[in-house]
């Protein structure tokens, strides 16, 4: 990137102004749409000391003059990390609305709470085309990423409306909103110290020789911790009722991607284990497309479980001691994996522009369950076929699509099947109690 010098730069400073031009320019080219105003318009909090750009904290000064500037060094390295996302339109994350989701209580000391600003305006205003409008006062872009231009909208049956973004946006917007709460527990930690060992002053400003007030640029963004079995073996029904579990979680990063906060404490639903800490886009990304309680529409995503990320993912399900031990998947899992591996070769293909395309859309349903595996049956179907055939595929015993499973992932992930298997049976109760799933709600219906 050029380091051509910007109007209203002073001493490696620029003004808030010429600070969203740069950020527009330098990221021009980025996978994720960006937005002007990110520093001057809401939810920009540029007196609060700090800005967000994408998943970065960018601290904020305060000259003699009274005039609001930032480091410029700091734009461009914040412009450099969101250049190095990628992301993928067609891998879609809901985020709202959910039936029965608590409400949050507002908290104005971190403003961002990206979820509930998404879907308060998009309720107020109706639709997403409504919603593009820029009233006065109301917030044109999150941590200076112009959500608008990718948000997806999907209608069920005429009148249910569901509002979706891009995973890697998910991601981006998640790491900054821990970034941002960080930046203030920091700043209190700061605030309270001062109080005790100085006279009164602003906790974050220094003034510097020649008059003029700067502000620390070191971010109070501490790194998280890598999850390490912390929770091994404990049942999430009792982890789950236990005071500041929640508070622990946020301390950790997701022990599938490594890289975003998380906020979810993932379970197995069939045998009750706690698996470990998630972000909330890898969370939604295991989730079964329930249709029904037995039913599952196989979407995209389980190309990602199953094929191009299988070994994280087969680890993150075996940190169950129960699945674990018997080598296997929780129900909903098994026959998607049944359905997107096993039996792959059976889906017909059609003609297409280019080559040939996969048939309609797989779905997977099921008899029974795993508690009586002799009368439990998948089936596998493809619906919406253009030409009205293919519909049933494969109907197979639940005790052979687990042995299939246990052979595929002896080949697929040797470690982790190494790991399995039935002398693994030291320390699970005599019967486990399994969570029953809740598919409506916003962190519950997960498997």
């Amino acid at each position: 990137m050029s380091e051509r010098v910007m109007p209203g730069r002073t001493d490696s400073l620029i003004t808030l102004g010429a600070a969203d031009t740069l950020w527009v320019e330098l990221t021009a080219d980025s996978a994720v749409p960006t937005a002007s105003g990110a520093f001057t318009r809401s939810p920009a909090r540029a007196r609060a000391g700090y800005v967000l750009l994408g998943s970065h904290v960018v601290a904020t000064v305060r000259t003699s003059g009274g005039q609001w500037s930032v480091p410029e060094f700091e734009v461009r390295r914040a412009a450099v990390e969101l250049n190095a996302v990628g992301m993928d339109r067609q891998d879609l994350v809901r985020i709202g609305p959910f039936r029965g989701a608590p409400r949050q209580e507002c908290n104005e000391e971190t403003p961002l709470r990206w979820r509930q600003r998404i879907t308060a305006e998009l309720q107020e205003l109706g639709a997403p085309e409504r919603a593009a409008r820029r009233e006065v006062g109301r917030p044109y872009h999150l941590a200076g990423i112009d959500w608008r231009q990718i948000l997806v909208e999907q209608t069920r049956d005429g009148t249910q409306r569901t509002w979706w973004l891009p995973r890697a946006a998910v991601r981006l917007l998640d790491a900054a909103e821990h970034a941002e709460t960080k930046w203030v527990q920091a700043a209190r930690s700061r605030q309270a110290s001062a109080a005790v060992t100085e006279p009164p002053s602003h906790p974050r400003q220094a003034r510097a020789t020649d008059g003029r007030q700067t502000t620390s640029a070191e971010g109070p963004t501490a790194s998280l911790r890598a999850y390490n079995k912390e929770l091994e073996g404990q049942l999430y029904s009792v982890l789950s009722r236990k005071p500041g579990t929640s508070r622990r979680v946020a301390g950790w990063a997701c022990a599938v991607c490594r890289t975003a906060p998380a906020t979810v404490l993932d379970h197995c639903h069939e045998h009750g284990y706690v698996r470990a800490p998630l972000c909330q886009s890898c969370n939604t990304l295991e989730r079964p497309d329930h249709l029904y309680s037995n039913d599952i529409r196989v979407a995209n995503r389980y190309t990602r479980l199953f094929r191009t990320d299988t070994d994280n993912w087969l680890r993150h399900w075996h940190r169950c001691p129960g699945c674990r031990a018997r080598t296997t998947l929780p129900l909903p899992h098994l026959a998607a994996w049944t359905a997107h591996t096993a039996c792959r070769s059976l889906r017909p293909t059609h003609r297409a522009p280019r080559g040939r395309k996969p048939c309609g859309v797989l779905r997977v349903s099921w008899t029974g369950s795993q508690n009586a595996p002799r009368s439990c049956l998948l089936t596998v179907a493809v619906d919406f076929c253009p030409s009205g055939e293919h519909h049933v595929l494969a109907r197979v015993p639940y005790r052979e699509a687990a042995e299939r499973f246990r052979a595929w992932l002896a080949e697929t992930a040797p470690a982790v099947a190494a790991a399995a298997g039935p002398d693994r049976l030291d320390g699970l109760p005599a019967q486990s109690r399994p969570v029953i799933a809740d598919t409506s709600g916003k962190d519950l219906e997960l498997f």
